[in-house]
């Protein structure tokens, strides 16, 4: 574009200013469509082509981004410089500078109890481009953010979600290796010598990528034990390369970690991609061969580090020694702890069909019989022998994944217990079902079970259904034996379902409940795991406005204060989730004030819970209960799902190597959502961020606000946990629009569309509108999307009167949303023009219509190509022996430059605004 022409992001963001200070005075206006019709004006005119509107989009995500990088180092407190681990350690040695130190005992019990663990998880949310990713934590670490890199994902695999786990989690170890030093020089200032026997180890680090099978049959159990002899390697590479600047000292184990590195890869090496039996029986021959020498357990390596310590030469070979033993004692023979995670439903599946039961679960009426039959059994199972031929024959899925924990457990690491997650658990049977296949298979000391509590009725009924599992004696003596109780609270369906502040009021409410059922079976003394899993973005209930926020919002001091007066230990966990959650760990500046908050965090004593919140009980309940009802009666609402589903799935790219839910049948297209449980649960909060409308962390909370202002307002101003609560939904608010909103369910009235085509005098575009208008009307979705837009509007106005100052979108952000409108306005316009065809696979000319204005570009585009080629073929050089006749109708040169490629050209925009919207909004869904 010529220098001479106004720069045209600041005059379109000029122009949208115009816009919204106008429309504050007119309640008819809409500055959204305004400015998409501005722009779509620009393109007519030749003042915005296709290169300059993908520079357009380009500039404003890289303002996205590195915006993005300042939140995430304010996030971690980084703006603040960078983190003193000393000042941390020093405090725990003496919380009162005027007193003396703390017993030895009581720091050691302090440093060598793990209090937290950081999760690594693959849950779809690698929004980024690796590059791009890296070079946004780069920027949050001071940095400047480069222009010009791209922004949209491409689609990753399992082995590239692995690796970034895996990055993250090697700077998270060297963050923890740094947090061990500084409490090992803490010790040594006041204690001498005797810092040398210490083993810390107060957080610790987990993952569940490549062993996560809920709702995906992708990954096969060789992918699992693959990845986790993976994990076992990179945790002897680590050890290797602590000790191998250490000298003699060093050298005795270091050359068992030689031996076992090299049986190690040999293994790696020898399972199979397909389980094919005689690939099988060779993997089995490597792991039962080389088994000793590969090291099935911490306890050779640990025996050996008193003597290297003793005779070390110095205090900083010492302390390296140290400090390499506690990361081995902390993380077994793995880089991190292992989680593997699957459905309810699986489990009941296979010990139906071991057991040859005939009730159902679910059946309420025949619960207490199931139960019976469930805990007898447990009494009788015997341990069967297990091989690996066993998990070619077994066809169960939960049996199968509790066979590879046996494997695990007996041939590569047996000193971690395996973190065995069951969603979807709503009743006690579930974790009984478990533990007999558990003991069946001979892994009852292998794997630690725990409930997933995520749906609003595991929520509700979570302490019912662990009451069930413990009246059974033989869970209470598997978690006495193990002496840890693990449960997880979710946040997707929750908060999808019923909103994410009552999702998290109802998380809070189970774990206090949970105090008084463990304390009735006499289980105190025992150490309780509290696994919160959440995403990084308001619609998944991550807390944004800090660090110790979000762990304060997820663990609020109520519940730590209520399992600590109660005796019982408490170790939290949090999600790190996918490339977004592994942003933090991002860079080795970004993983040491990550670890440090969670070490500040976990160290906080419990200690009395000063909060009016828990004095007005039942104003809060009221409240909750009320954003909860409306949140599930938005759900239902038909209208809902018409929004989510209109185009809202086109918007997204893919972000995980989970297949995705939604599937075209070749011909038709997409499946026409009919409600919002048909969509997973971040490409349902991805939809609503896209739209500009973040329901899940907003809805309900305008009819529960003026129920009671000032009730409202009071609980607002003067407690923590409330105010907490709603920062989360302030944030929300910061990336939601009834404008945005309202352009977008304009776009799906043929309304709009008619009286445009009334108003153009441009040739031609008439009847581009008044056919973008017939295709609208099939789609027949503006009843109910107007009936659900006045719902939302109204409880967001009410919650507008009650709290005056929620915050607003800013220009930018609603810049990006006209845009994007306006070029999928024009993507319609093209549709209009698509030519006349027979029907070709089933399509016709008005089907590929619908199907583009639901934005499933790439597959229409395709077919038309097909349809329409681009270029005469080899017959026109050909030589038939006859006279020739023109060849006419060979070609659609023009369809392809007018309107194929455009319309190509401009969805890659449509996405490339979507990852700056990403950007804005902080993380993907």
């Amino acid at each position: 574009m010529p220098d001479s022409l106004p720069d045209p992001l600041h005059e379109l963001l000029a122009r949208l200013r115009e816009a919204r200070d106008a429309a504050a005075q007119d309640p008819f206006g809409d500055p959204v469509l305004l400015i998409a019709l501005a722009i779509s004006r620009r393109m007519d005119d030749g003042l915005l082509d296709l290169e300059g509107l993908t520079a357009l989009v380009q500039r404003l995500s890289d303002q996205a981004a590195a915006d993005r990088a300042r939140r995430i180092a304010a996030y971690v407190g980084l703006d603040a410089g960078p983190p003193d681990l000393r000042i941390l350690a020093e405090r725990l040695v003496r919380p009162d500078p005027e007193d003396s130190p703390i017993p030895f005992a009581r720091f050691r019990a302090l440093v060598e109890t793990p209090r937290f663990a950081a999760v690594f998880t693959a849950h779809p949310t690698f929004s980024l481009p690796q590059a791009t990713g890296t070079a946004l934590a780069e920027a949050a670490s001071g940095a400047e953010f480069p222009a010009g890199l791209p922004h949209r994902p491409p689609a990753p695999t399992l082995a590239d979600e692995f690796e970034q786990a895996v990055a993250a989690i090697q700077r998270g170890r060297d963050a923890l290796d740094g947090l061990a030093a500084a409490l090992l020089d803490a010790a040594r200032g006041v204690w001498g010598d005797r810092w040398t026997t210490l083993v810390p180890r107060p957080v610790l680090l987990a993952s569940w990528v490549g062993y996560d099978t809920d709702g995906r049959t992708d990954i096969g159990w060789w992918d699992t034990l693959r990845l986790r002899l993976v994990m076992k390697r990179l945790q002897l590479d680590r050890l290797q390369a602590q000790l191998d600047a250490l000298g003699d000292c060093a050298a005795p184990i270091a050359a068992r970690i030689a031996a076992a590195r090299d049986a190690v890869a040999a293994q790696v090496a020898a399972v199979p991609e397909k389980p094919e039996a005689e690939a099988v029986a060779r993997l089995a021959a490597e792991m039962v061969g080389r088994r000793d020498v590969a090291l099935t357990g911490t306890a050779p390596l640990l025996d050996l580090f008193p003597a290297a310590i003793a005779a070390a030469p110095d205090d900083a070979a010492r302390q390296a020694l140290v400090v390499a033993r506690a990361g081995l004692a902390a993380h077994g023979l793995a880089l991190a702890h292992t989680h593997v995670r699957l459905n309810a439903a699986q489990v009941h599946n296979a010990v139906r069909q071991r057991l040859g039961l005939a009730a159902s679960a679910d059946d309420m009426a025949q619960r207490r019989g199931l139960l019976g039959t469930i805990n007898a059994a447990l009494g009788e199972v015997q341990a069967q022998p297990v091989d690996f031929g066993a998990l070619i024959a077994e066809q169960a899925s939960a049996a199968r994944l509790m066979l590879v924990c046996a494997q695990i457990a007996k041939h590569v690491d047996g000193s971690a217990p395996i973190r065995f997650l069951i969603a979807e658990t709503e009743t006690g049977y579930t974790l009984l079902a478990a533990l007999w296949l558990a003991k069946r298979f001979g892994a009852e000391q292998a794997v630690e079970l725990s409930p997933l509590f995520e749906t609003a009725e595991a929520l509700d009924r979570g302490e019912r259904v662990l009451e069930e599992a413990l009246r059974s004696p033989h869970y209470r003596d598997y978690v006495r034996r193990h002496g840890r109780l693990c449960l997880q609270f979710g946040y997707s369906d929750s908060g999808r379902y019923v909103g994410q502040l009552a999702g998290s009021y109802l998380a809070e409410r189970l774990k206090l409940r949970l105090v008084e059922l463990l304390r009735r079976h006499k289980l105190d003394g025992i150490e309780v795991v509290l696994f919160d899993t959440h995403g990084e973005s308001v619609g998944r209930g991550g807390h944004p406005d800090s660090l110790a926020d979000r762990l304060a919002y997820l663990s609020p001091p109520q519940a730590r204060g209520a399992l600590d007066r109660a005796g019982l230990r408490l170790r939290e966990e949090t999600a790190f989730q996918g490339g977004d959650g592994y942003l933090l760990f991002g860079t080795p500046r970004l993983a040491e004030a990550t670890i440090a908050g969670i070490a500040a965090h976990a160290f906080a004593p419990a200690g009395p819970v000063d909060d009016p919140v828990y004095a007005e009980a039942d104003y809060v309940a009221d409240f909750f209960a009320t954003v909860r009802k409306e949140m599930q009666a938005l759900v239902e609402d038909p209208g809902y799902a018409a929004l989510l589903g209109a185009f809202g799935p086109g918007l997204l790219d893919r972000t995980g190597s989970r297949p995705a839910v939604r599937q075209s049948d070749g011909m038709g297209g997409p499946v026409r959502i009919s409600h919002p449980s048909q969509l997973r649960a971040i490409p349902n909060n991805a939809i609503l961020q896209q739209l500009g409308w973040m329901a899940n962390s907003l809805h309900g909370l305008g009819t529960a606000a003026t129920a009671n202002p000032d009730a409202f307002n009071d609980l607002r101003a003067r407690s923590p946990r409330f105010k907490r609560a709603l920062a989360l939904a302030a944030r929300a608010a910061a990336c939601s629009d009834l404008g945005v909103l309202r352009a977008v369910v304009d776009t799906l009235d043929p309304g709009p569309w008619l009286d445009r085509a009334g108003f153009t005098r441009r040739p031609g575009r008439r009847e581009e509108l008044l056919g973008v208008a017939a295709t609208v009307e099939r789609l027949d979705l503006d009843a109910p999307v107007r009936r659900l837009f006045r719902r939302l509007q109204a409880d967001h106005l009410s919650l507008r009167h009650a709290w005056p100052d929620l915050p607003a979108m800013p220009d930018r952000l609603v810049l990006l949303h006209a845009l994007r409108l306006a070029l999928i306005h024009r993507i319609w316009l093209l549709a209009a023009t698509l030519p006349e065809f027979s029907p070709r696979h089933g399509a016709t000319r008005e089907s590929l219509a619908l199907r583009i204005l639901q934005l499933d570009i790439a597959p229409a585009v395709a077919l038309l190509e097909e349809i329409f080629p681009a270029a005469p073929g080899a017959v026109v050089a050909m030589d038939f022996h006859e006279p020739a006749p023109e060849r006419e109708g060979l070609s659609y040169a023009r369809e392809h430059a007018g309107i194929f490629r455009p319309m190509a050209r401009l969805f890659d925009l449509v996405r490339g605004c979507g990852a700056a919207i990403t950007h804005e909004v902080g993380a993907f869904g």
